[in-house]
């Protein structure tokens, strides 16, 4: 078995002390010996952080005991090494730049569509009231060429920031359509969501969990190629194995 547990995972939660816990968080992370990246901002954190098992989950627990974090619930997986170099926390405008600050998870999430329930929509074809069902790649482009879903629609972003311009030059291909929006883990989809519906979508839905959820509670179904993740790893195959190497980053 792999030695390394690797997780992920994000939260939208209003924090006004984000200087301090930034402080607080890279010494229990360096005290435990992981190595990752977390992100901080006032509207919450993103994480991706790596090491022997008793040690990232001691870290995960230590993270719950705050209440803003409680339901942090990370997706994992294993390697044979460790793929990160350093432990890095920053504090960030953004968890996931956007530019659009009137988009604020805080304030109340898109709604979402859980991995079983996606796989059943994209097998018949359409939702459940009959309507066709779309997938949308929320991704950078370097991360859809690594794989995305059969299908998916794919607006080549180089940069998240894009996403609104990109949405309006093709809104109305989307308008008759439930739209399934779908990233790594569900931070960017999750904004992406949100920033559709406000646009006037109204059968728009995040992927819960992104595709490393959909992978470890479907198997990848639908699904080709790998799904790139921001680590020395560069992408996981559907049974969350390691498919490559890249360089370490911080994205979800």
């Amino acid at each position: 078995m792999n030695p390394i547990l690797n997780i992920s995972t994000y939260k939208f939660t209003p924090l006004a002390d984000t200087a301090a816990l930034r402080d607080e968080l890279e010494a229990r992370a360096l005290a435990l010996n992981l190595k990752g990246t977390i992100l901080l901002a006032e509207e919450g954190i993103n994480l991706f952080l790596a090491g022997p098992a008793p040690d990232v989950r001691a870290f995960v627990a230590q993270l719950q005991a705050d209440a803003r974090f409680a339901d942090i619930a990370p997706k994992e997986s294993w390697s044979a090494s460790q793929p990160f170099r350093k432990m890095r926390v920053k504090v960030k405008g953004e968890i996931i730049r956007m530019n659009h600050p009137t988009i604020r998870p805080t304030e109340g999430r898109a709604p979402a569509v859980d991995a079983f329930t996606a796989k059943r929509w994209l097998d018949q074809g359409h939702d459940d009231e009959g309507r066709p069902v779309v997938t949308l790649d929320t991704r950078n482009t370097y991360e859809v060429d690594e794989g995305t879903f059969a299908g998916a629609i794919d607006w080549r972003l180089n940069k998240f920031t894009e996403f609104p311009d990109a949405l309006q030059a093709h809104k109305s291909e989307l308008a008759d359509k439930t739209v399934i929006s779908f990233c790594t883990g569900g931070i960017r989809c999750e904004k992406a969501a949100i920033y559709m519906r406000e646009s006037g979508l109204p059968h728009v839905y995040q992927l819960e969990g992104g595709i490393l959820k959909y992978f470890e509670e479907t198997g990848g179904t639908h699904y080709e190629g790998g799904c790139f993740v921001f680590d020395e790893r560069r992408a996981l195959g559907a049974d969350l194995s390691t498919v490559g190497i890249a360089e370490p980053s911080a994205q979800a």
